[in-house]
């Protein structure tokens, strides 16, 4: 069992090292859903981890999936940054108009190169899951991030269930969706994944006065923003360490 824990900062990477977690996805945005980091974010990224890979989101706006030439230009440019930056993977994806993987999934597996590359959640919103995996490993995606069409992993177990059976060994399922250490032995009983992914967030205070003007997008009243929480990475983390050793050989 592998555990991605999603962060937007460097306080964030250093809870995932510690806690021993296989990946970080780094990003920013997270309330818009992620965001492309700034080269500097990765660079000190990369420089906090031994044992931990970082895996670079890029996303270059919210919304959908559906992007410009001029979107898929910057996302480009931006996989070549983030692999000069010394990331271990890239996070990405992008659907055409008939809710198929976009071709341009070529070029961007091309400008990872040696990297691990994740084709995102742009999964669950395609016309067809079971095409869309197809469609992944035939481009080279490493793995695929899904809630199996669902907000959560529970609710969408049956679907996360069916992929990872067609997946076989060609490439990898990596569930999420409100992932917890809750819920996490039931999530990957009921999925048969090998990966969990999890943005474990706690609301934090700021400055005096700067959460009446200016806290982040769905933080409780009287906090600032969002950050990792050290506690419940460290629960997940071992709690899915714990159920390795007790798991049958």
């Amino acid at each position: 069992m592998r555990v991605e824990i999603c962060v937007e900062s460097v306080s964030g990477v250093r809870v995932a090292e510690e806690a021993g977690a296989d990946r970080v996805e780094l990003c920013t945005g997270l309330s818009d859903g992620g965001l492309t980091p700034s080269t500097a974010l990765i660079e000190h990224a990369v420089a906090q981890t031994v044992n931990t890979g970082v895996h670079v989101l890029i996303r270059p706006r919210p919304g959908d999936f559906q992007y410009s030439p001029d979107e898929i230009s910057v996302m480009v440019g931006d996989i070549r940054a983030a692999r000069a930056a010394g990331a271990d993977g890239i996070v990405i994806g992008a659907i055409d108009r008939s809710g198929a993987l976009d071709p341009v999934c070529a070029a961007f597996v091309d400008a990872a190169e040696h990297l691990d590359i994740t084709f995102h959640r742009a999964i669950d919103v395609s016309a067809s899951s079971r095409q869309a995996l197809d469609q992944a490993i035939s481009f080279g995606f490493t793995r695929v991030l899904t809630s199996g069409r669902q907000r959560s992993v529970l609710d969408g177990a049956p679907v996360i269930k069916e992929m990872v059976r067609q997946a076989a060994d060609a490439i990898e399922v990596m569930a999420c969706g409100g992932v917890r250490p809750s819920n996490a032995i039931q999530a990957i009983e009921a999925t048969g994944v090998s990966a969990l992914h999890a943005a474990v967030r706690t609301p934090v205070s700021g400055a005096a006065n700067s959460a009446e003007l200016f806290a982040g997008v769905g933080v409780p009243q009287g906090f600032d923003r969002f950050d990792t929480d050290p506690d419940e990475v460290a629960t997940l983390c071992e709690l899915v360490r714990s159920r390795i050793q007790v798991s049958p050989q």
